[in-house]
């Protein structure tokens, strides 16, 4: 059975190879994208969003809505050209970069919602400004949501921002302190695990030859080199997004545990954002009533090494 996906992501280089695994995956079904600032401003998003669509030829079923521009902190996000390129493409301009959308419809997601129900997953890889926005906005509808999963947060490993901190709730941590006090069914998809999802020089090679995903070559070739830079023992760039969309139809890709989690708030520092798993056995008895979230903690990295080729190349592993 397709699983329908509402994604929400600041639409980056790891993003755009999410995306395009949802499209040659014909287990998913992205029936909207709503493109957020984060990786880079939300008008470039929301144009790689477009530049994919047009490229893939997918559907104009598939909905594309203006997410947030600022987060819930009131600060002017900072982005990351370095790490994304200027487009968020890596060395890539998009032929949609220039042209002039004026797009307002954030409220499309209320019908999105409203025609699957609980039919849909919601799924964010970016900042999570625009779902808390709509668990401020409509609590009731966010319920009928089959469920959510969110990459973001590293517990007892370090951060990619702060030692401590991961990027996607450091940008916001209101948001994700309202969307994680608010959401049932939660599966949060942390670094933890997508550190260890690892796509290889050799694999994107072997993509690039013989896939029909050729642009993920200049994409991730732009992404390993700077992750090299950074650390030059790593083997490959890290797929964050592509394994979170992974989730829900993979489930025995992971190992869970369930957990409460509380964001850190404050407004600076090396803790901001950092998110925090309470294994207190008095708090996870049940007693204590504290909402619990479900984290990955493990990957199975064949698993995972098999269902990106065959998908990304068209091979059955």
């Amino acid at each position: 059975m397709t699983q329908k996906v509402l994604l929400f992501g600041d639409i980056g280089i790891d993003d755009t190879v999410a995306l395009i695994y949802a499209h040659l995956n014909e287990q998913i079904e992205v029936v909207g994208v709503v493109a957020d600032y984060g990786n880079v401003p939300q008008d470039k998003a929301l144009a790689n969003v477009r530049y994919i669509k047009e490229l893939f030829n997918i559907p104009d079923e598939l909905a594309i809505i203006s997410g947030a521009e600022l987060p819930m902190t009131g600060e002017k996000p900072k982005f990351f050209p370095e790490i994304h390129g200027e487009y968020g493409l890596g060395p890539i301009i998009p032929s949609t970069a220039n042209q002039d959308y004026e797009i307002e419809n954030f409220f499309q997601i209320v019908d999105i919602i409203k025609k699957y129900q609980e039919e849909l997953i919601i799924v964010n890889i970016g900042r999570l400004t625009s779902l808390a926005t709509m668990f401020i906005l409509y609590q009731t509808l966010m319920s009928k949501v089959k469920g959510f999963y969110i990459m973001g947060g590293a517990f007892w490993v370090p951060g990619n921002v702060t030692a401590v901190s991961e990027a996607n709730l450091y940008a916001d941590p209101i948001a994700a302190k309202i969307v994680l006090e608010q959401a049932h069914n939660v599966t949060i998809i942390p670094l933890n695990v997508t550190l260890q999802a690892i796509v290889t020089p050799q694999m994107v090679d072997y993509i690039a030859n013989i896939g029909k995903a050729k642009i993920i070559k200049p994409l991730l070739d732009y992404y390993y080199d700077f992750y090299k830079s950074r650390n030059p023992t790593i083997q490959g760039s890290p797929m964050h997004d592509v394994l979170t969309l992974m989730a829900p139809i993979h489930e025995d890709m992971f190992t869970y545990d369930m957990l409460p989690v509380h964001i850190v708030q404050a407004r600076g520092g090396e803790e901001r954002g950092q998110s925090i798993a309470d294994i207190r056995p008095y708090i996870n008895n049940g007693n204590a009533g504290e909402k619990k979230h479900r984290i990955a903690f493990s990957l199975d990295y064949r698993k995972f090494y098999t269902e990106f080729m065959s998908v990304m190349t068209g091979e059955q592993g």
